[in-house]
């Protein structure tokens, strides 16, 4: 395909919030964006609950403002399109104060949250739209949320039933990013033999790695290289300094190995239905423009 037909493809990701869209798919927005396609994210919070060190908040007036700045330079090193809010507030972990906020994105109703979502799908055009698998990634409520929100509304903007101010436009396909099983075993091996308890693992030692690999087993449709784009992900991660204290190694063998098992990005297709026993390796295959 040349490289005018890629600037008619559109793909839009719908994510929760700043920094999922480097650590989890930035490999996958990054080539796209490379390859001439027009890259679209729709941001469901601004990261309101993130935990953030206080020097990192030096020059700014809320973790809010900090982690837009965060998602605004990395969408520049991935090349995005366009970033896009819902305007719902980050609610944080389970059973955290943040969940029963009242523009909390957990307590909207999940047709008006999906009803914003068909608008910049109806408004964008994209073929393809990539969001979260039904438990999120790692179980974050938000996650969920989206996912759930995003299914609904890929099927809502091609219903000519479905009246909003713009007319229907049907998305050719719909992806979820699936966590890599191969990585998080990895860790939790690597997290055992230092005497770490892989269900507390990350920043706030608030996800189970366990618990991940147990419920997450779900099918894999599509396989993105991303190894030439790795630099680009790296450098968009790096713009994420907030969000970077006590995680992963970024250093090391350790470190060469995360980004090693992290080089393809993989996803469950759930619509148009699979074909049994084929993996893509271009989310775009059999798209029409």
């Amino acid at each position: 395909m040349t490289q005018s037909e890629n600037s008619k493809l559109v793909l839009l990701a719908v994510l929760a919030h700043p920094d999922d869209e480097t650590f989890g798919l930035g490999g996958t927005l990054a080539l796209y964006a490379q390859r001439g396609v027009v890259v679209h994210l729709v941001c469901a919070t601004r990261g309101e609950a993130g935990s953030v060190e206080v020097a990192h908040l030096e020059g700014y007036s809320s973790i809010e403002e900090r982690r837009v700045d965060e998602l605004r330079c990395a969408a520049g090193v991935l090349d995005l399109a366009g970033v896009h809010f819902l305007d719902y507030r980050d609610s944080g972990m389970p059973g955290s104060p943040d969940n029963s906020h009242p523009r909390a994105l957990v307590a909207a109703p999940l047709e008006e949250v999906a009803t914003r979502i068909v608008d910049y799908i109806r408004r964008l055009q994209p073929q393809v739209v990539l969001t979260f698998d039904p438990i999120g990634g790692y179980k974050h409520p938000d996650h969920i949320a989206v996912h759930q929100a995003t299914t609904r509304a890929f099927y809502l903007a091609g219903d000519p039933g479905f009246v909003t101010s713009l007319p229907p436009f049907q998305p050719q396909k719909l992806y979820y990013h699936v966590m890599p099983k191969n990585m998080l075993r990895f860790w939790i091996r690597y997290m055992r033999l230092f005497g770490r308890d892989p269900r507390h693992f990350g920043k706030n030692k608030d996800i189970d790695l366990v618990s991940l690999v147990e419920d997450g087993d779900f099918p894999i449709h599509a396989t993105i290289d991303c190894h030439r784009v790795m630099d680009k992900k790296e450098a968009a991660t790096a713009c994420h300094k907030s969000q970077l204290d006590g995680g992963m190694p970024r250093r090391g063998v350790l470190s060469w190995l995360s980004r090693w098992l992290g080089r393809k990005e993989q996803y469950m297709r759930a619509y148009p239905p699979p074909e049994d026993g084929r993996r893509e390796k271009d989310l775009f295959t059999n798209v029409n423009i």
